[in-house]
């Protein structure tokens, strides 16, 4: 039902939130790409490319909050770990928008919206599969960096080989 989750949506939030999916198939175990996934530099790296200067500060845990935060605005959110299998599939449910290196909140553009990662591995291929909820205003800029960003993780997975 449509009109049951924009009802879902924060009064406040500037803009609707467009789900969105991509999908890429990487040489090498889910384990090696949920490392570059989630490992603190190689994350560094490839989220460069969606906003630059993010960082992950918090541990993947479920029921944890961790915030992803921009070194260079000083813009972040924090975010729910919702769900997480090891290697195969982590759900992030985003709480809150903070500015100030993460210290005070700002408009809520992200706030309410999810995000998944899920690994499937067959014959040494792992497929990536990305979910995520973007405010419309944002998305074009996402249709170009967020496939930048899984060829990027492809590469430093298929590096490690």
């Amino acid at each position: 039902m449509e009109s049951e989750s924009e009802s879902n949506q924060p009064k406040n939030n500037p803009s609707e939130m467009i789900e969105t999916e991509f999908t890429i198939d990487i040489k090498g175990s889910k384990e090696t790409v949920w490392h570059i996934l989630w490992g603190a530099e190689s994350f560094k790296d490839w989220a460069n490319i969606i906003d630059e200067g993010t960082f992950l500060k918090g541990e993947l845990i479920q029921g944890q909050l961790i915030e992803f935060i921009s070194a260079v605005n000083g813009y972040g959110v924090t975010s729910l770990v919702a769900e997480l299998i090891p290697f195969e599939y982590v759900l992030f449910h985003h709480g809150a928008d903070t500015k100030d290196m993460g210290q005070a909140l700002r408009d809520q553009e992200w706030t309410g919206g999810k995000e998944s990662y899920l690994l499937n591995e067959r014959a040494g291929i792992t497929r990536l599969t990305v979910k995520t909820d973007i405010p419309s205003d944002l998305i074009e800029l996402f249709n170009v960096r967020l496939p930048l960003a899984l060829n990027r993780i492809k590469i430093l997975s298929e590096k490690r080989l």
